[in-house]
């Protein structure tokens, strides 16, 4: 199971980058749209430092994804990288968009659970009706949404690789524990 902390964009402390950067995660993606670009540079830098292990991924900024070494996550509002840059994520709402995001490395398929202002969720019966119905693909799928210790096992699909958090991590009070249970979630089922 593959385990993606998405920052809220809220800019969170020092203290709270170390304890989601270094809580077991696979992979950290930086979305903080409302700082310059070169305090997005530090802040990605300092995040690599932090844990060099895992994969750091970078929301909107095409530039700062490559001056780091990062991959890049285009939002809806973004304009996509061509996918011999760097490695490309995407989120999906949609099968129908997929033909449209096939070159990329990481889909989020999202929102599975309601979240604030994210619109209406599609579930975790969508979802799997979704992986089922998608052709063979060759990048990361990742549920993304309201996900919880709680519902993670249900999302669980051959197709799927796992899943995106942004507060379930970062709002946690002990991200350490939130990462275990959610793979002993993923794990029983």
């Amino acid at each position: 199971m593959h385990i993606l902390a998405i920052s809220p964009g809220l800019g969170a402390t020092e203290s709270d980058w170390k304890a989601v950067a270094n809580s077991g995660i696979d992979a950290l993606m930086v979305r903080e749209k409302d700082i310059s670009a070169s305090e997005l540079l530090d802040l990605c830098r300092r995040a690599r430092d932090m844990a060099p292990h895992i994969t750091l991924w970078v929301a909107g900024r095409l530039d700062v994804a490559l001056v780091v070494g990062a991959g890049y996550h285009a939002g809806e509002d973004c304009t996509p990288a061509p996918p011999y840059l760097c490695p490309t994520s995407r989120p999906l709402h949609s099968i129908s968009q997929l033909p449209q995001r096939d070159e990329n490395d990481q889909l989020l398929i999202s929102p599975i659970f309601a979240v604030p202002g994210k619109g209406a969720p599609i579930g975790t019966k969508s979802l799997h009706d979704i992986l089922e119905n998608m052709p063979p693909w060759k990048g990361r799928l990742l549920a993304l949404g309201g996900i919880s210790p709680e519902n993670a096992g249900d999302l669980k699909h051959p197709k799927l690789d796992g899943i995106a958090l942004i507060r379930g991590i970062w709002e946690s009070a002990n991200p350490r524990a939130t990462v275990e249970a959610l793979r002993q979630a993923w794990d029983n089922t």
